[in-house]
C-alpha cells in the first residue's frame, strides 16, 4: 500500500501537546472530596471504570491517527513499471496441417507438439513470444507478447480441423509459415531474434518459397531452428470412414534438405524428432539460447483503500461518544 499524500502524517505531531495537556489537566480538574483521613482507602480495590479511565482519550487519538491516514490518500501498490528482464524474442511457426494427426508421436504429433511447445514457454517466462500456424495458408495465431497466460491458451486452441473443415486451405506452406514468422519478428527491439519452425511435411503450397523466406529472415539478423517430426517411414494415420476410425500407414514426406538449408542460411540449427522424448530433447537444446536485456513495461490500475479506515474511524468515534456519556458519564 502507498499513501498518495504523506505529508499529512505531520499532522501525527499535534498527538503529543494534546496527549501532554490531558494528563497535566486532567490532575488540576478531577473532582475531590475532603475527608479527615484518606488511609483506609489506601488499599481499597480499583474498579474497571478506574482502570479504563483514560480508555476515551486512548480513542480519541485512535481515530484521529485513522483520520490522518484517509488525508494521506492510501491506495494500492499498482502502478506503470518498467523493468529490464533476461530474454529474446522467439516466434513459433507450427504446422497444423491434417498429416498431423498421424499418431507415431503420442497422443499424436499436433499434441505432442502442442504439449512441448506449452513446457518451453513455461520455461521462458522473461521471453517475448509469438506464434504462427501454417497449412496450406498462414497467419499469426498470437502476436509477440509477454503474457504467457493468453499465449498458452492460444497455443492450445490451434487445431489440424482448421484445414480439414476448410477454414484455411491444407497443404504444407513451409515458406509461407516462415515469412509470417518473420513479418512478426522483423521490427522488434532486441538483439536475439529466433523462429522455431516445426513440420512433418515439404512445403507444397504458398506463393513464397522456404528459401526465399530464409533469406529475408538473415537479412533482417533471425536465426532460425527447424524441427522435422515424424517417423522414418509410414506412420498410423486415423481416416474416418462408415463405422468409426480406421488407421492407414501415411508415408512420412519430411524435405529435410530444405529444412538444413534454412537452418544454415540463418545460423540456425535442424533437429529430427522421432518421437515425443526426442521433441522434447530437442526444445531443451534451443532453451540454452542466448539471452539479452529486453524492456517490460507491466500496468495495472491504482485504487483508493481509504474504506477500511473511514469505516474504522466512524465505529471508534461512535464507541468513545457512547462510553463518556454512559460508563464515564461524570456529574459536576
Amino acid at each position: 500500500m502507498e499513501f498518495a499524500s504523506k505529508g499529512y502524517f505531520l499532522l501525527l505531531l499535534l498527538l503529543i501537546p494534546y496527549i501532554l495537556w490531558y494528563f497535566l489537566y486532567s490532575k488540576k480538574s478531577e473532582p475531590a472530596l475532603r475527608m479527615a483521613d484518606t488511609n483506609p482507602y489506601r488499599y481499597a480495590p480499583k474498579s474497571w471504570r478506574v482502570r479504563l479511565i483514560h480508555l476515551p482519550m486512548f480513542l480519541r487519538c485512535i481515530t484521529f491517527i485513522l483520520l490522518v491516514f484517509i488525508l494521506a490518500r492510501p491506495q494500492t501498490h499498482n502502478s506503470w513499471n518498467n523493468r529490464q528482464v533476461e530474454g529474446i524474442n522467439i516466434m513459433l511457426a507450427m504446422d497444423v496441417s491434417t498429416s498431423m494427426l498421424a499418431e507415431d508421436l503420442k497422443p499424436n504429433r499436433i499434441e505432442a507438439a502442442k504439449n512441448v511447445a506449452a513446457e518451453f514457454i513455461a520455461g521462458r517466462p522473461n521471453d517475448n513470444i509469438g506464434l504462427t500456424i501454417f497449412a496450406g495458408e498462414s497467419f499469426t495465431q498470437c502476436p509477440m507478447t509477454t503474457d504467457h497466460t493468453s499465449l498458452l491458451t492460444l497455443l492450445k486452441d490451434a487445431r489440424t480441423d482448421m484445414a480439414a473443415t476448410g477454414m484455411i486451405e491444407d497443404g504444407t506452406a513451409v515458406g509461407m509459415g516462415l515469412a509470417n514468422a518473420v513479418s512478426r519478428l522483423k521490427d522488434v527491439k532486441g538483439k536475439s531474434k529466433v523462429i522455431i519452425l516445426l513440420t512433418d511435411g515439404s512445403n507444397n503450397r504458398g506463393d513464397i518459397s522456404p528459401m526465399t523466406a530464409a533469406e529475408i529472415a538473415k537479412s533482417y539478423g533471425i536465426r532460425v531452428y527447424t524441427i522435422g517430426v515424424g517417423t522414418n517411414k509410414v506412420a498410423p494415420y486415423p481416416m474416418m470412414v462408415a463405422g468409426g476410425i480406421q488407421y492407414v500407414n501415411m508415408p512420412v514426406d519430411i524435405d529435410i534438405q530444405t529444412l538444413k538449408e534454412i537452418a544454415a542460411t540463418t545460423e540456425g540449427n535442424f533437429y529430427r524428432a522421432t518421437n515425443t522424448a526426442q521433441l522434447k530433447s530437442i526444445y531443451k537444446d534451443i532453451d540454452k539460447l542466448e539471452k539479452t536485456k529486453m524492456s517490460v513495461k507491466h500496468y495495472a490500475k491504482r485504487y483508493e483503500a481509504y474504506q477500511p479506515f473511514a469505516m474504522a474511524v466512524v465505529f471508534i468515534l461512535l464507541l468513545e461518544i457512547l462510553l463518556r456519556i454512559t460508563w464515564f458519564r461524570r456529574i459536576p
